[in-house]
């Protein structure tokens, strides 16, 4: 009888830990299909006169190999060899946009762009919540240039001036477009809210603003001067500057004090900032959640930020 029992207890055992196997399978399967999203359309930011020119490299491919770590047990798109910039506009479902919009700017170092852990899967989620998103495949490498984040930068307004351009076709409100940047991305983001054109403006397109009236930054450098003593000269944080949402760990090997300046820089001119530290979490973690990493979960937090300060409220009329 007693092995009976056990032998009962043991199946038991085998179904219940079936049961969870296949459920994980399930969410797993759930998840990846809400990362599965179709650009609206697909823009070239420059018919011509590119400032800087198109870069000499090699076909533009994923550069990921097999040996490169994974996030959140998933693979990472490593984009490489982009010569020619490109919008990629993600657009909420029919009846469930609300007019704000948001410059996706993945990051990668100024070598690649990581363009599904960085880009479409922050569009994904932006779109769940009624937010238009432009992904913005900016030109790289750029890192062994005189000033690596110039022509990210220069992408990074045109793109954001293309939005407003573009905003009735795309039914967006031209006075609620912000900007995400991710490590290296984050530096053109809060740079074209705080400095003027970094190329000579050519057409209709450039006669609209290319300040973001929204920045949130995750992972952010390139703020601190070399000693760590403040933000760097050329950063210019004034009243001008838009409200900043930000996000870093205390693990990250990014220096912290490239947020602690910038909050310092803005409490001076009195501009709104959130900063949410993590204890734990390190770099390059996107959207991906993990239990047991709450840096990952940083999104919901953007999501209160982003609805207490009204940009998640419907627009009567998008394009401004």
């Amino acid at each position: 009888m007693g092995s009976l029992q056990q032998k009962l207890a043991f199946l038991i055992v085998c179904l219940g830990i079936a049961s969870f196997l296949f459920y994980q399978l399930q969410v797993s399967n759930s998840n990846q299909a809400s990362l599965t999203i179709e650009a609206a359309e697909i823009y070239q930011l420059w018919e011509s006169n590119i400032p800087g020119g198109k870069l000499e490299v090699g076909a533009e491919k994923d550069m990921s190999k097999a040996t490169d770590q994974s996030i959140a047990g998933r693979r990472v798109i490593r984009l490489g060899n982009v010569a020619q910039p490109e919008l990629h506009v993600f657009l909420p479902p029919a009846g469930t946009g609300n007019g704000s919009s948001v410059l996706v700017c993945p990051g990668g170092g100024f070598s690649i762009l990581a363009w599904d852990l960085e880009g479409t899967e922050v569009a994904a989620w932006l779109n769940s919540i009624g937010v238009a998103a432009c992904v913005l495949k900016y030109r790289v490498p750029t890192r062994n240039e005189e000033t690596p984040w110039l022509i990210p930068l220069q992408d990074t307004q045109r793109a954001i001036s293309t939005m407003r351009h573009h905003s009735e076709k795309w039914n967006i409100d031209k006075d609620r477009v912000g900007v995400l940047g991710f490590s290296a991305g984050a530096v053109g983001a809060l740079r074209s809210g705080t400095m003027e054109r970094a190329y000579v403006a050519s057409d209709e397109i450039d006669a609209e603003s290319s300040r973001p009236d929204f920045a949130v930054l995750v992972y952010a450098g390139g703020i601190a001067n070399e000693d760590e003593s403040d933000i760097r000269s050329d950063l210019n944080i004034d009243a001008k500057a838009p409200p900043v949402f930000m996000v870093h760990t205390f693990d990250d090997f990014v220096p912290i004090e490239n947020c602690l300046l910038l909050v310092k820089a803005y409490k001076k001119v009195e501009v709104p900032i959130e900063f949410h530290l993590y204890d734990n979490g390190g770099h390059g973690f996107g959207i991906r959640p993990i239990e047991e990493v709450p840096a990952t979960h940083w999104t919901d937090r953007c999501e209160v930020w982003l609805e207490r300060n009204g940009w998640l409220i419907p627009t009567e009329a998008p394009g401004g």
